[in-house]
Order: C-alpha cells, then structure tokens, then sequence
C-alpha cells in the first residue's frame, strides 16, 4: 500500500508558475513510478508525466514538454510538477499516482498505476 498527498494547488492568473508536490507514504518498498496525472471537468484524466524514481528519469508526452518539469527530493519521499506560463486549459485537478513498474513508466497509462492521491486543484484565469 501506498498512500499519496498532493499539495500546492490554486488559483494563478495565465503567465504564472506553480509547483505541486505529492508526499508518498506508508510503503514497504519505495514505488518505481510515480506520475502526475490531470483531470479537467467534462474530460477524461490525462498524463502530464512520470516519473522513474530509482534512475530519476522523467518522461513526458509531447503535448507537455517544455512547460511542466517533474523532479524528487527523495529523502522526503516527494515527487514535485514545476508548471510555467500557465494557461486556462491547465485547469484541472492534479492527481499524483504511484506503482512499483518500471518498464511501463514512460508509457503514461492511468491503468497502470495503483495508488492514487487525492488531487489537488488547479485553477488558471486569463
């Protein structure tokens, strides 16, 4: 078991910056893959990143390169999403999700992860 709490979420003009963090907790062995994932009203959730925690090997999809930065401090056990010049469609609650593969990392699949944080919200006005 696993146990996920995400952080730093609010409300930031369009421009701004944000870093959210997810504390991992209540573990036996440390998860492998820990990802962000985001979920906007009326959509379905989408990956923002992973995370291979052992080799601190960042993966993202295209559609989110260049403006949003994964990265750990893993003596406090937290994964961290940095997001820049933020826009309206950020908009979204932030989910932090965690398992133990590797190979299937940077595949960016929610059905893969079995532990998930209760989500922070995000929340960008023009």
């Amino acid at each position: 078991q696993v146990h996920l709490v995400e952080s730093g979420g609010d409300s930031v003009q369009a421009g701004g910056s944000l870093r959210l963090a997810c504390v991992a907790s209540q573990y036996r062995y440390r998860p492998n893959c820990m990802g962000w994932f985001r979920q906007a009203p009326g959509k379905e959730r989408e990956a923002v990143g992973s995370f291979l925690t052992y080799a601190d090997t960042p993966y993202y999809p295209d559609s989110m390169k260049g403006r949003f930065n994964i990265s750990q401090d893993s003596a406090k056990s937290t994964l961290y999403l940095q997001m820049f010049s933020l826009k309206p469609e950020d908009t979204a609650v932030y989910y932090c999700a965690a398992d133990m593969l590797v190979e299937g990392c940077g595949s960016l699949k929610s059905d893969d992860f079995r532990y998930w944080g209760q989500g922070t919200q995000v929340t960008v006005s023009s």
